[in-house]
């Protein structure tokens, strides 16, 4: 390694050797011209460099014809003239591919470069303009003119070297390139031609701009040009010096805050609490390693601890990357519970927590020996419970996670607008987080849970978005293997969930959500259900809960009929275990004051207990009438019993349909009416009575809306006793929907329909022979207790229904007057 002082000695040795290159530069003479002012003299190619008059540059020669020129030139001791090439990506130019005007140019001595090429000083002496080509081979020699420019400046000619000079002054301000002797030496010029080709040579200028100034040959058209060349230097320069000021300013801030911050960190290390935030990223790298997550989710935290670490520890976004890989790290990527595929105890613990249910049960207890039998089934059911509310949706999804041994987690979609709120937020909001999905999985903290999606047909959409189309990639086997929310942005397998939806009704829930659920359904219960309901899970939980369970007490079965036919009105049995609660924290108070209570609660007590009944059971009409017919009607809360009722008044053939009745219902009577107008022969009812008498149906309780078909043929009876005076039998009910040729179409509801039936005393009950299907729901006790008659057609409802004989005068219209009367 050489010493500073050698490293001074070789420094001047390089400026006396490149000093003495240029003294011999000077010493060439410039070629003499003839009394026309034209030179004969060698030329040399330049590929991609423009030599101005006076300057001094350096060159690489690279071509065998330029090198040998030059060697002659310098034998003889004679300047070359300098030819530019019009397109520097030639490599063998031909003649027309120069400028006109080239250089007289000096050159210095050849030096061999390492590459094989040669370099050389040369010094610019004066513009040539090119007359005619000599020689080709085995150099260029061509015959040129002197191109003599004036040396004088006119007023105009000093202004523009002033501005010239002014606005150079400024560029070597601001271009750290330009050496500042540049403009002490361009002072010193008073050639205007010399001016504008020094600064020309100064600045750094593109190919073409320095091709067009050569070319120009007049000295106060070259420095305008010049002027311009330099005004938009001095605007890129300024802005570039604003930037580079800017830039550094931030640097310096940034600099700044790293030294504070090593001075913090060095007193909070003296003072032994040590690097907080390098203690948690490390602890976070340490997490990242040990958790069993996918490959890709470990990339992108990875990725996200590697941004972390570049950042200081009070940046506003740390404490965004840090929840994200929170949450990426708290996902049960890889956890799963082992299922227990032992049906008897699943079947075991579904009774024991819940009576009745039976296609649910079986249901579920199919998916247990199917799993016990292929072990590594991926599909996981997604079962839509629907059914009226307080029948047993939610709590049967706790037990089935309970035979299965999974861990049992819920989300309520009831009024859920936004989409957001199942796939979640982007990471670019304020305060984002994952969609209820995500954040259910992190709670459940198991792969595999069973989850419970409460009230799905209580979605909202509205400009925030469709939740329930967000939920169709949730709940579809094809898709959930991949979901993905977008806070996470990572692929979420969902596919070894088990799903399972409530819903009061299908109505609201999307027909591409339907489809992907398996749909069943919670009827509602019956009497019987109730009263075992009660006796077996309600009454000891409630004695339990409000603390006389060692009191013996005993709720009667007529107590329990009670309760339920006149406090309740529900298909469920939530308002049943509230007034059971009722009952039992009254005698829980009597017990508490000392005072006398009856170990067994009979119906007079229960009146006592809790006022005055609510709800009245419709009982079958006394007496077999004409006009009235008994209908059968769905309800939420299970099946009720409903009269039709049929007025004939003098008029002008109007019918009035009264009680709340909806569109469907009023067409059912419409079409009954048109059946009897079409067989009003065979009953016995003259075509005119349509036209002169007005005909009133009413269903009572008006204050209940009803709507639907199925009451069609009911009315259609009612109004055919009305018209031919025969009595419709009292213990006869009947549902089913009626067509303009007398038909009888199936219809829905009729397990309910029978049990209400059933409820009433009635004796007979006519359905759609379509419908006998559906008795398979209908308890046994109940169809022995009942005559159920399928029909097919209204002759048949008519034959049972109707009594043959007439207990009431016919309806008439009065005859008209004739005229003259």
């Amino acid at each position: 390694m050489n010493h500073p002082d050698d490293w001074n000695e070789e420094e001047d040795n390089f400026n006396l050797a490149l000093t003495q290159r240029t003294e011999e530069l000077y010493r060439v003479p410039n070629f003499d011209a003839d009394e026309n002012g034209l030179i004969e003299a060698l030329v040399l190619p330049l590929r991609d460099l423009v030599i101005f008059p006076r300057m001094v540059s350096p060159i690489f020669v690279g071509r065998e014809s330029s090198l040998l020129a030059l060697q002659e030139a310098q034998h003889r001791n004679q300047t070359v003239i300098g030819l530019t090439q019009r397109d520097s990506s030639l490599e063998d130019p031909s003649l027309k591919d120069f400028l006109p005007i080239g250089v007289e140019m000096a050159v210095g001595r050849l030096l061999s470069m390492p590459d094989g090429s040669s370099s050389a000083l040369v010094q610019g002496r004066r513009r040539i303009e090119v007359v005619e080509f000599i020689r080709v081979k085995p150099y260029i020699k061509v015959r040129a003119r002197v191109i003599f420019e004036p040396t004088g400046a006119d007023r105009q000619t000093q202004a523009l070297m002033r501005s010239a000079l002014d606005s150079f002054d400024r560029c070597v301000q601001l271009d750290r390139s330009i050496p500042e002797e540049a403009h002490l030496f361009a002072m010193n010029i008073s050639e205007p031609g010399w001016l504008a080709d020094m600064i020309a040579t100064s600045l750094s200028l593109n190919f073409a701009e320095k091709q067009s100034l050569l070319l120009m040959t007049n000295p106060r058209a070259r420095l305008e040009q010049v002027n311009k060349i330099l005004a938009e230097e001095i605007d890129v320069l300024e802005l570039e010096d604003e930037i580079h000021s800017r830039v550094q300013n931030e640097v310096d801030k940034s600099q700044r805050e790293f030294y504070l911050r090593e001075q913090m960190r060095q007193i909070q290390n003296e003072l032994g609490e040590g690097d907080v935030f390098t203690r948690d990223a490390s602890d976070l790298k340490q997490r990242i390693e040990k958790a069993a997550m996918p490959d890709e989710a470990r990339k992108v935290a990875l990725k996200e601890m590697e941004r972390l670490n570049q950042m200081p520890p009070m940046a506003p976004e740390v404490a965004i990357i840090r929840t994200y890989l929170d949450w990426i790290l708290d996902l049960p990527w890889s956890v799963f519970t082992e299922d227990n595929l032992d049906v008897k105890n699943a079947a075991r613990i579904l009774d024991r927590d819940h009576y009745g249910l039976k296609k649910v049960k079986e249901r579920i207890l199919e998916y247990i020996a199917v799993r016990s039998l292929k072990p590594k089934k991926e599909r996981q059911p997604i079962l839509c419970f629907v059914g009226p509310p307080g029948t047993g949706k939610t709590s049967l999804g706790r037990s089935i996670a309970e035979a299965l041994g999974r861990k049992f987690v819920r989300v309520s979609l009831g009024g859920v607008r936004d989409e957001a709120e199942i796939r979640g937020h982007r990471r670019t909001y304020i305060g984002a987080l994952p969609g209820r999905m995500i954040q259910t999985m992190k709670r459940a903290g198991t792969a595999n849970p069973l989850f419970m999606l409460d009230e799905i047909d209580k979605l909202y959409s509205d400009f925030r978005g469709d939740p329930a189309s967000a939920l169709l990639e949730v709940l579809d086997p094809e898709q959930n293997n991949s979901f993905s929310d977008h806070y996470l942005e990572l692929p979420f397998d969902l596919s070894k969930v088990m799903f399972v939806t409530t819903a009061n009704y299908l109505g609201p829930i999307p027909p591409a959500l339907l489809d992907r659920m398996e749909v069943i359904e919670f009827p509602g219960y019956i009497e019987e259900e109730k009263i075992a309901i009660a006796e077996k899970y309600l009454i000891p939980r409630q004695l339990d809960e409000n603390g006389i369970h060692d009191l013996g007490l005993k709720i009667e079965m007529p107590s329990l009929q009670k309760i339920i036919r006149e406090y309740t009105f529900e298909a469920g049995v939530r308002n049943l275990e509230r007034e059971i609660g009722r009952v039992c924290r009254k005698v829980a108070r009597q017990k508490a004051e000392s005072k006398k209570y009856s170990e067994t609660v009979t119906p007079e007590i229960i009146e006592k207990f809790l006022g005055p009944p609510q709800f009245f059971l419709t009982q079958a009409e006394r007496k077999d009438e004409v006009g009235v017919a008994t209908g059968l009607a769905w309800t939420e809360n299970g099946g009720e019993i409903m009269f039709v009722e049929v007025a004939i008044l003098e008029g002008k053939g109007t019918v009035q349909i009264t009680g709340q009745v909806g569109d469907v219902m009023q067409e059912s009577a419409q079409a009954g009416l048109t059946y009897l107008r079409s067989r009003a022969a065979s009953f016995g009812v003259g075509s005119e009575y349509f036209d002169r008498l007005d005909l009133h149906i009413h269903l009572p309780e008006g204050g209940i809306p009803k709507d639907g078909p199925s009451a069609g043929i009911t009315m259609a009876t009612a109004v055919i006793s009305a018209f031919t005076g025969r009595p419709v039998f009292k213990d006869v009910a009947m549902t089913g929907e009626i067509t303009l040729r007398g038909r009888v179409l199936p219809i829905g509801g009729v397990r309910e329909k029978v049990l209400a039936a059933h409820r009433a005393g009635m004796k007979t009950v006519i359905i759609p022979e379509r419908n006998q299907k559906d008795l398979v729901d209908v308890p046994k006790q109940v169809q022995k207790d009942l005559k159920i008659l399928p029909v097919n057609h209204m002759d048949q409802v008519l034959e049972i229904a109707l009594s043959k004989e007439v207990t009431a005068e016919p309806p008439k219209p009065k005859q008209k007057k004739e005229e003259g009367e």
